[in-house]
């Protein structure tokens, strides 16, 4: 049976460990009329298909990258996950 501090160090493990689709800073219009986590691009594309970086404030990114929801996922240098936020 695992200790106290076992199970606190399983459970720190398996959230860090856990990404969002996209990155935390991915934002557009559209972001901003949902009350739920974006899991899907149309969530976050409308007929202008424009998002932009929180960090940059532009829709180039951090690293030099385009700023769209297909680039904005884990793997990127510049990705945080939104659960870290």
């Amino acid at each position: 049976m695992a200790n106290d501090s076992d199970l606190q160090s399983d459970l720190l493990t398996a959230s860090t460990a856990l990404q969002s689709a996209f990155c935390a800073s991915l934002r557009s219009k559209k972001f901003f009329m949902l009350d739920v986590m974006p899991v899907d691009a149309e969530q976050y594309l409308d007929g202008s298909n424009h998002c932009w970086c929180r960090e940059t404030q532009q829709a180039i990114g951090p690293d030099g990258g385009m700023v769209q929801p297909a680039h904005c996922v884990p793997g990127r240098k510049c990705y945080s996950s939104a659960f870290d936020a």
